[in-house]
């Protein structure tokens, strides 16, 4: 299982830099505009990926920055954003690497944001969701970059297995 999560935290890490460089290309006022999404433009898109990590990292660690609103903007500056977004990618590598197998069949329990619920759960079903969350969301950012007429990068799966930081996991 420990694996599985490795390759997950370097799959999303990959995905990511491919996501902020088709957006670091994009003039900002296009990077800004409101196309309809859920949380409307790309930066929305951006700070929510960064803000439900750095929730999630808060219920499994106990540290980190903890934001109380789904839609918070942690940095409207694209460079900004992505400095704080490789510093969480590199965390969520170094926690799943410290982890020991044993530890993903654990429970931890945490506070909702939303309703203030107390929940506790088994860790690796928590885990998966925290990648499939990202991926999601990734994918409103490639329909974005498509709506504002730029070429998204490829994010599947696959394509990570092709590059030399996902042969390992391949």
């Amino acid at each position: 299982m420990k694996d599985h999560f490795r390759m997950m935290a370097a799959y999303n890490e990959w995905a990511n830099r491919r996501v902020y460089d088709a957006a670091a290309a994009l003039p900002d006022e296009a990077y800004r505009r409101d196309v309809g999404a859920f949380f409307g433009s790309l930066n929305g898109t951006l700070n929510h990926i960064l803000v439900a990590d750095r929730i999630w990292m808060h219920r499994f660690t106990g540290g980190g920055e903890n934001p109380s609103r789904l839609d918070a903007i942690v940095a409207d500056r694209l460079a900004e954003l992505r400095a704080a977004r490789e510093s969480e990618d590199a965390r969520i590598v170094a926690f799943v690497e410290g982890m020991e197998p044993e530890e993903f069949a654990g429970r931890f329990t945490y506070i909702t944001v939303t309703d203030t619920r107390r929940i506790s759960q088994r860790l690796a079903p928590a885990l998966t969701h925290f990648f499939n969350h990202q991926t999601h969301h990734r994918g409103q950012t490639h329909c974005i970059l498509s709506m504002l007429e730029s070429e998204p990068p490829s994010l599947d799966l696959s394509a990570f297995h092709r590059q030399p930081a996902g042969r390992a996991f391949a």
